[in-house]
């Protein structure tokens, strides 16, 4: 059996509480691997070697550091195909979608090397003579990272890879559901010979290791991916200690379809926003916001295309849709819509876990679609994390901007419409972070910021150049040559 360890100061080691936990492919509940169970003495060490390896590191050139992660995007590269094939083992999405993961975290590695000669910092005129001014960015110190299992790849990349290029070193805790990807990932970092000490990673669960990561004066920013309920926990925690904190939380993201849409294109938006990683996304598309008029037409459109979706293994490149994690998320989507027919909406498909045809074996559940539902439904305002997706009726697109900005997520919106007015009113409008015309909730490029508003966040954003605020603090620089006692604002007038 497999063993997956912990990496501290440039060594692989099992924690010492001799703790290990399977790891189970959701497709079938075969174990994978075990993985060790850290203890706050675990993540002391890694902090203490990050914290010996980062004053050396920031005094590192930019442009030089960057060379590491060049080293890590080419060998991300090179191993795509097997870092696809473990993180849809043990997470579940569909090899297509693994792939594609992974590609991210490529992408994400040659944009944040180039960011090694683009850390652009400002030079001003002074208001008085013969005195320079300028900002620059300097590293934080040592960055806590905590990521999710739906992109156990991705937004390690999206965090790790700008806190290593602008100075800072980093104490990673994983998903529990998905060690094995992580490992791979740091294993790349380890080939690619960055110095020991400034990737650590701890793995164990949140409780134990998420806490002590949170907790630990040696850390100084914590850098979150998960839940409300534990993002805003953290953030009361570490902000009593006056850390940075990064939080990406939840969505109930939806897409307006106004009367001049595609709808066509509308359906390829919903099945893939919906059901692509079986509804396991922040940006999951979980309501349709859907025009009186056009609205039997596209349930029509919809449940003839639901109806063709292949479920399985994600490994089977002919499978669509692959199971959710696990066990207890299963019968939370279960409950889910066990409430929505309670509260009164209309089941046009799904509605139950999968047992046919051997998915009885893994934790498949139904491509779900809802009508009929209501802006005050349950269903319609909590993150269900699951496939399934709510069919409200509005009468304009002023009645969808309200809609879609009553929960209290605001991470990724879309609309669907040929007018170019209506476009820009959304645009304007829509209270997200994300938004797209004409295309689904999910696509995001890692150039640019993602991340959210109001519940979905705390303001800071992960990926594009916006991350490495999280990363940096900004210092203002004066050199006063002038040879004597100048004093801004009082002897400038």
């Amino acid at each position: 059996m497999q063993k997956i360890l912990n990496f501290i100061n440039g060594e692989w080691c099992e924690s010492a509480s001799g703790k290990f936990v399977p790891v189970i492919n959701p497709a079938n509940g075969k174990v994978l691997a075990e993985v060790t169970q850290s203890t706050k003495e675990d993540v002391d060490r890694a902090v203490q070697a990050a914290k010996e390896a980062q004053k050396e590191w920031r005094l590192v050139p930019a442009p030089e550091r960057a060379e590491y992660l060049y080293r890590v995007a080419f060998l991300l590269k090179e191993r795509k195909e097997h870092l696809a094939q473990v993180l849809t083992s043990e997470m579940g999405k569909v090899i297509e979608e693994g792939r594609g993961e992974v590609q991210e975290a490529v992408d994400m590695a040659f944009y944040m090397a180039g960011e090694g000669r683009r850390q652009f910092g400002d030079t001003v005129p002074s208001e008085l003579r013969n005195k320079f001014a300028m900002s620059v960015r300097v590293p934080i110190g040592v960055a806590g990272l905590i990521t999710p299992w739906n992109f156990p790849i991705a937004i390690a990349s999206w965090k790790s890879l700008p806190a290593l290029v602008t100075g800072n070193a980093v104490v990673w805790k994983p998903a529990t559901e998905t060690p094995m990807v992580a490992a791979e990932f740091v294993k790349i970092y380890e080939e690619a010979d960055l110095p020991k000490g400034l990737i650590n990673l701890v793995n164990g669960s949140g409780s134990e290791v998420g806490n002590a990561i949170v907790d630990h004066p040696g850390i100084d920013l914590i850098s979150f991916t998960g839940s409300n309920e534990v993002g805003k926990a953290i953030n009361g925690r570490a902000g009593a200690l006056l850390k940075r904190t990064s939080l990406e939380m939840g969505g109930k993201n939806a897409i307006t379809v106004l009367e001049d849409a595609d709808l066509d294109l509308v359906v390829e938006g919903i099945l893939w926003g919906a059901f692509g990683t079986s509804g396991q996304r922040c940006t999951a598309t979980s309501r349709v916001l859907v025009h009186e008029s056009v609205k039997e037409a596209l349930e029509s459109k919809l449940l003839a295309r639901v109806g063709e979706l292949k479920m399985g293994d994600g490994l089977d490149e002919s499978v669509k849709v692959g199971p959710v994690i696990n066990r207890s998320s299963l019968e939370k989507i279960d409950e889910y819509v066990k409430i929505g027919q309670q509260e009164g909406a209309k089941l046009l498909c799904g509605g139950k876990i999968a047992t046919e045809n051997g998915l009885d074996q893994g934790n498949f559940y139904l491509p779900t679609i809802f009508t009929n539902v209501t802006p005050d439904m349950r269903i319609a305002k909590e993150e269900i994390f699951g496939p399934v997706v709510s069919i409200i009726s509005i009468n304009s697109l002023e009645e969808a901007i309200e809609v879609n900005n009553s929960v209290e997520f605001g991470l990724s919106s879309a609309v669907y419409t040929a007018s170019i007015n209506r476009a820009f009113q959304a645009m304007r409008d829509l209270d997200t972070g994300l938004l797209y015309v004409n295309a689904g909730t999910t696509g995001a490029e890692i150039h640019l910021p993602f991340g959210g508003t109001k519940g979905t966040g705390n303001g800071h954003r992960d990926s594009g150049v916006a991350s490495l605020d999280v990363y940096t603090e900004w210092k203002s620089i004066y050199v006063d040559f002038s040879g004597k006692l100048q004093r801004a604002q009082i002897d400038n007038n």
